[in-house]
């Protein structure tokens, strides 16, 4: 019952409180989006996706190529940053990755996107999960990697804290960790691809649970955070009768950022470290399982042996 409550308070949130508007200045803070927009994958298209930014709000953006489908890109990607920035200030974890079919998976000019409930043929680079691979690996490793500017964004942040914001999703309350299926496996692909899909949004939530108990006292402070149910290309792996069945509880798109912005940017936001943000800039309860102390230092020990070769 609880698990079926929470998932109708995060489905059918109150009006948000909480808007753009309320943003503090930001001057002098350095941060990452991943997966920013869907044309992240293309230069020219990120380049001029950049330049309307820029001529809508003044503000510039500095495109950073970065495949979470392709660790060694990852690894290229932050230290290209690390050479040109001392200091991180919020790590926006939320981009994705996901096609229509396997060969589109490295085409330079297919949008970088979201993965939700993506065919089960579609893998990484490096033969993961697509869903796992890209949503917790990928982000895991880019996280490690900018630990040193994070730590360093501590000591000129004003309150002391540097911010790490997860995108889960409320598809975590029906997921769980099994370790027989982040690689390709034939137990992996006779998992129904829904499980493949909240295992990675679950995933989400331990990692992030597990960064804040790692580097919480050195003020880091870490967060997962449902984005909400939104109306997006996310939805085009799935059924038509399951579309037509969710339509009703999507909400537009732009409020997606909401809870994230919250998370990052605000300074209630960085009393949250370990905690679940859920829609509209609200703290939840994430599945009792993701907070498992045992299952975290699991998950980053998995993780570090996938990486510690790139």
């Amino acid at each position: 019952m609880g698990v079926l409550l929470s998932y109708i308070s995060e489905a059918r949130p109150p009006k948000p409180t909480f808007s753009v508007d309320d943003i503090p200045d930001l001057t002098g803070r350095v941060i990452i989006v991943t997966g920013a927009n869907s044309a992240a994958r293309n230069k020219q298209k990120a380049e001029d996706a950049i330049k309307d930014l820029k001529e809508a709000t003044g503000k510039e953006a500095i495109f950073l190529k970065v495949d979470l489908a392709d660790l060694p890109t990852i690894k290229s990607g932050a230290e290209e940053f690390l050479s040109k920035e001392k200091e991180l200030h919020v790590l926006f974890n939320n981009g994705h990755v996901s096609l229509c079919n396997v060969s589109d998976l490295y085409r330079p000019d297919v949008p970088f996107r979201g993965v939700m409930m993506s065919p089960p043929e579609l893998l990484t680079k490096q033969g993961y999960d697509l869903q796992f691979g890209t949503n917790v690996l990928g982000h895991f490793y880019l996280t490690r990697l900018l630990l040193p500017a994070l730590l360093a964004g501590t000591k000129s942040s004003p309150d002391g804290k540097a911010r790490v914001v997860h995108t889960s999703s409320s598809s975590h309350l029906s997921g769980g960790l099994d370790f027989n299926t982040f690689k390709d496996s034939p137990k992996r692909r006779k998992t129904f691809k829904y499980f493949l899909y909240a295992q990675s949004k679950f995933g989400n939530v331990v990692f992030a649970n597990e960064l804040a108990r790692r580097y919480g006292d050195q003020g880091i402070v870490s967060m997962a955070v449902n984005p909400g149910n939104l109306r997006s290309d996310l939805q085009r792996h799935m059924s038509k009768l399951f579309r037509q069945l969710t339509s009703p509880f999507l909400y537009p798109t732009a409020y997606g950022a909401l809870t994230q912005l919250y998370a990052g940017t605000t300074a209630a936001g960085a009393e949250l470290n370990g905690k679940y943000l859920i829609p509209w800039a609200r703290v939840g309860k994430a599945l009792p399982a993701t907070q498992d102390s045992e299952l975290g230092k699991r998950l980053w020990e998995w993780a570090e042996e996938q990486v510690a070769d790139i």
